[in-house]
């Protein structure tokens, strides 16, 4: 099991990065809030990660703290929810916040996640509400580092693929993305709006 990997950040296109570790490029899928916090290109960072294994693939997953890799594990646990689910509910939501809708049966919330509809919704309340007492704190891990940014393509197309990748269909991300300020020039921040909109709709 790889229980986390620290080394130099080479590339990052939601939901994919790409970490360097001794001259070995770790393909890793990660939470949308992780992208929010990573440094530039060829800047150091370390994730927790979580392997899964499939019959066509060994797809690596990293988290910000053990906190978000746990629920992530928990998330695995529930009837039908696979990866890209369990990964959808981190991307928009806070693991508070996740806790909270578990505790306060709030499906209404829970099937804004793309891929969640009532009824996963209403499995997860029930499935995890007695996993999610006694969630304890874990600490974070600081993703941190110095480097040159390689910019890729551009923000708006970024934002785009990411949040195609989380299940959202093209003319509902076109419309999200409408709807940002113009202002807005990152594509994290991009990404954090749409969500937001998303969530309030």
């Amino acid at each position: 099991m790889i229980g986390f990997l620290r080394g130099r950040l080479t590339a990052k296109q939601p939901p994919q990065l790409v970490i360097d570790v001794g001259g070995v490029g770790y393909e890793v899928e990660a939470p949308l809030p992780v992208f929010f916090d990573l440094p530039p290109a060829g800047s150091e960072i370390t994730l927790f990660t979580q392997l899964i294994v499939r019959e066509d693939a060994h797809i690596l997953f990293g988290f910000r703290t053990e906190r978000e890799r746990r629920l992530f594990r928990e998330l695995l646990k529930v009837s039908n929810v696979g990866p890209k689910l369990a990964l959808a509910l981190l991307s928009g939501m806070t693991v508070d916040n996740f806790l909270r809708c578990i505790e306060s049966e709030d499906v209404d919330t829970l099937v804004r996640t793309p891929g969640v509809g009532r009824k996963t919704a209403e499995r997860l309340v029930v499935e995890m509400r007695d996993r999610v007492k006694g969630f304890g704190e874990f600490g974070a891990t600081p993703i941190t580092g110095h480097g040159t940014a390689q910019p890729a393509i551009g923000p708006q197309a970024e934002a785009f693929g990411a949040l195609i990748a989380l299940g959202y269909k093209p003319a509902e991300v076109t419309r999200l993305l409408k709807g940002v300020d113009a202002s807005v020039q990152t594509t994290e921040e991009l990404i954090r709006r749409a969500l937001q909109a998303a969530a309030a709709k």
